[in-house]
């Protein structure tokens, strides 16, 4: 009996244990992955100092190919777990975390660390796996699990990201910083090999549809390629606009023919799949935007202008990672608030209160973003808003599959996350870029400081957009029911 009682505690005990690893290393990728995406807007100033990038748009691209690159990964990553398991999937993904940090930093030039972040947002994708695989090995309570490891982490990967490369940037070389950044992730590698097992459904199969992937990350950057630079192309930005828009419509209609689409049709018809996957690229829009506004005035130092053309705090990197604090702190609660009413069945209500939230928080510096106070203030207020909706919409993904395609459902709620991160971010630099001061001495061009009012109301018209689209979709189910 004693023996038996003993056999019994030790085996709860070792699958407490299992379950706790993989929690952590579901953690650990999600902080670290989330790190490298928030560390890079405070680090933008920095790096166009350092390297001398002398506008605007330029330097902004290495943000958004850092989200282009993760728009592949989503496609990818989650799919390929599904294929050929969680643990070979998660050590691709912290194998791209590693080559593309190491490129940063033995490159330690602008073109260097366009290509780096471009490997190291493929890489980013996998804070989306422990949505697959918490969810495979912990049974009925893994996807409520994943869903808040994955956004307590996140808001914990908000403050390694924006205030430790801060910090590791004021006391060392960004070359330095990427090395680091290296050997951190060539551990995150081991452990997730050791650690994730090799688990996928029975009925896996098929292939990755690399080629559809490739295509919609070429034709969204053509695009974005057209926005940031319109104000310095003029009328020849309406070439890759028009190869974008072509692009799409051909790989629409490519997808809706091909036996192996990115993503299964009868997906899209769950209840609040389609909505729940634009709602997340619109609040993903306002969370890139709002980065990128708050980094680069926060960094400016008026005293480097004109009196007549000075703005900005002249805040270092690490300082504006202070500021960014009560986002992240908000962004923990913000998960835990919204689990209870969308397991309710309220998803919808949830989402335009976030939206509503974050656009209160941008408001606010509409009118005031001057002041160090508002951004200590709204970054509180639109971590909260963002949080409520990225929770709901990962959810209502998830929600709506079985195991089986947990990880397709994650891949469209990621590449609609990374499409709108990318979106976000080029919408406000080609506001930025439309008027520019040079600082004197330098050939480096800084926004006009009358264009981040108009900056904020933009963003805060994408926040509008997730009330309008979640309306319309109740009107249209209200108006399908009494068919």
């Amino acid at each position: 009996m004693t023996d038996g009682l003993t056999t019994a505690d030790a085996t709860a005990t070792s699958a407490g244990t299992r379950r706790l690893a993989l929690i952590s290393i579901a953690a650990l990728l999600v902080i670290l992955t989330n790190a490298v995406l928030f560390l890079f807007p405070p680090l933008l100033p920095v790096i166009q100092t350092q390297y001398q990038v002398t506008t605007v748009a330029a330097v902004t691209w290495i943000f958004t190919l850092l989200t282009l690159g993760g728009g592949a990964g989503f496609v990818v990553l989650p799919r390929l777990s599904d294929v050929i398991g969680d643990r070979n999937t998660a050590g691709i993904a912290c194998a791209a975390l590693t080559a593309g940090a190491l490129t940063a930093a033995i490159g330690d030039s602008y073109p260097a660390l366009l290509a780096g972040s471009t490997v190291m947002g493929f890489g980013g994708a996998a804070q989306l796996l422990p949505l697959g695989f918490l969810r495979r090995a912990l049974g009925e309570n893994g996807l409520a699990t994943s869903v808040a490891v994955l956004v307590i982490a996140t808001g914990i990967g908000i403050v390694v990201g924006m205030i430790g490369g801060g910090f590791i940037v004021e006391a060392m070389s960004l070359r330095d910083f990427f090395y680091i950044l290296t050997a951190c992730f060539a551990v995150t590698t081991a452990a997730s090999i050791l650690v994730i097992p090799h688990s996928r459904p029975a009925d896996a199969g098929g292939s990755i549809p690399v080629l559809g992937a490739a295509w919609l990350i070429a034709w969204v950057g053509a695009i974005l390629l057209a926005l940031t630079q319109s104000a310095e192309w003029g009328s020849t930005a309406l070439l890759p606009l028009g190869i974008g828009l072509l692009g799409a419509l051909s790989w629409l209609q490519v997808q809706r023919r091909t036996s192996n689409p990115m993503f299964d049709h009868t997906l899209f018809k769950a209840p609040f799949v389609t909505v729940a996957c634009v709602v997340i690229a619109l609040i993903a829009a306002v969370n890139s935007a709002f980065l990128v506004l708050l980094s680069t005035y926060a960094q400016i130092d008026p005293s480097y202008l004109p009196p007549e053309d000075s703005y900005g705090l002249g805040l270092t990197s690490l300082q504006t990672g202070w500021l960014m604090v009560p986002f992240a702190v908000t962004f923990l609660i913000g998960g835990v608030v919204a689990e209870r009413p969308v397991a309710e069945g309220r998803g919808t209500a949830v989402l335009v209160a976030g939206a509503l939230v974050s656009a209160a928080g941008l408001a606010l510096l509409v009118a005031a973003h001057d002041q160090q106070w508002s951004y200590l203030v709204a970054s509180g207020v639109i971590g909260l808003g963002c949080a409520v909706v990225y929770s709901a919409c990962f959810a209502l993904v998830q929600t709506a599959v079985d195991e089986t395609k947990a990880g397709m459902a994650a891949a469209m709620a990621g590449t609609a996350m990374a499409i709108g991160f990318a979106l976000g971010s080029a919408l406000v630099t080609t506001v930025l870029g439309s008027s520019t001061v040079t600082v004197p001495g330098t050939d480096i061009e800084l926004a006009q400081k009358g264009l981040y009012g108009p900056s904020y109301l933009l963003t805060i018209g994408l926040a509008a957009l997730i009330v309008i689209t979640v309306l319309i979709s109740r009107a249209r189910t209200r108006a399908a029911s009494h068919i």
